[in-house]
């Protein structure tokens, strides 16, 4: 998404302040309970997790997840 195509964000929608990573995948309906969605480190599969759940992938087992990236916009000023 090149900078021109960028939109300001409104102040109608619901925004999570929790930290620099947030995903933008996800709404804040699923904010609002608590899923966070990750990805497996050895079969790739979308794992949701709620807050003080155990980390291990559903599908595999595996306990290695990683968050998602977000598709937010994210600009820096440099000097």
């Amino acid at each position: 998404m090149s900078r021109e195509q960028y939109q300001i964000p409104t102040g109608s929608q619901q925004t999570f302040t929790g930290g620099a990573g947030n995903t933008a995948a996800t709404t804040s309906r699923e904010f609002d309970t608590g899923i966070m969605y990750y990805t497996c480190g050895d079969c790739a599969a979308r794992v949701p997790l709620e807050k003080g759940a155990g980390i291990r992938c559903q599908k595999c087992g595996a306990r290695v997840l990683y968050k998602e990236r977000t598709k937010r916009m994210v600009q820096f000023e440099a000097r």
